[in-house]
């Protein structure tokens, strides 16, 4: 089998260069890879994701891994009806602003993950001061301010694979040790856990010594998608001339 890239995106990307080093642009082909439907009882991501790209990985690629999908075999995933959405969530989640490709915060169940991940204070403290920047056209601020945590929960989508068009996660846990866990099963080419979607792109974790701001750049087009494509994970790679 060959490596491809995700039907619905464009595989290359071209990245500017650095004036301040005379350095010019530079191409990169971001290959989505295909596994099977990762659920709960695979226990170790490292495992799923060695299956399936070390066949293919040269010394120089960097992966990519979705964070959804370490989630899930985290256990951190949930079924919208075992989520029990408390008054303020409710409430809360009304003023939530909605997007075309994303619930984000703005359902009770995603909005009580939340609560839990980061705490009741820190939320309405961020739904407080999101609601005054609103005022002057400044939009985002409360997902700044509630943070990393509360901004990686997804919500249940219909356009998402069964079963977890109905699921909601949270983001996962020890992100940089799960990268560099997964590194360490390829050989200890260069990972990151990524939080991306068609308006953005979040490094949750990562091995070190990788540029994290490249790695968003090279993906901010979400090459791995978001609906039912079923390619959690993405090999990122130059093209020399």
């Amino acid at each position: 089998m060959e490596l491809q890239p995700n039907p619905r995106k464009n595989l290359i990307i071209e990245l500017d260069g650095n004036p301040s080093t005379g350095s010019g642009s530079r191409r990169f082909a971001r290959y989505a890879v295909k596994t099977k439907l990762i659920t709960p009882e695979d226990k170790d991501i490292s495992l799923i994701v060695r299956q399936y790209v070390l066949e293919y990985l040269l010394p120089e690629d960097i992966v990519f891994v979705s964070e959804k999908a370490v989630a899930v075999t985290q256990c951190r995933s949930y079924h919208l009806d075992s989520i029990k959405p408390s008054k303020m969530a409710r409430l809360l989640s009304k003023y939530v602003t909605k997007t075309p490709i994303g619930i984000g915060l703005g359902s009770p169940q995603t909005m009580q993950l939340a609560i839990e991940e980061v705490g009741i204070l820190r939320i309405l403290f961020s739904a407080f001061f999101g609601v005054i920047f609103k005022l002057f056209g400044i939009k985002g601020i409360f997902y700044i301010l509630a943070g990393d945590k509360a901004r990686s929960i997804d919500g249940a989508v219909p356009y998402a694979i069964p079963p977890y068009n109905k699921y909601v996660s949270k983001g996962p846990i020890n992100a940089n040790e799960v990268a560099k866990k997964i590194s360490d099963r390829l050989g200890g080419v260069k990972v990151a856990i990524v939080d991306a979607n068609d308006i953005g792109v979040n490094i949750l974790g990562s091995t070190p010594g990788l540029d994290r701001k490249f790695v968003a750049r090279a993906i901010k087009d979400n090459p791995l998608g978001q609906t039912d494509e079923c390619t959690p994970v993405g090999i990122i790679r130059e093209i020399k001339t």
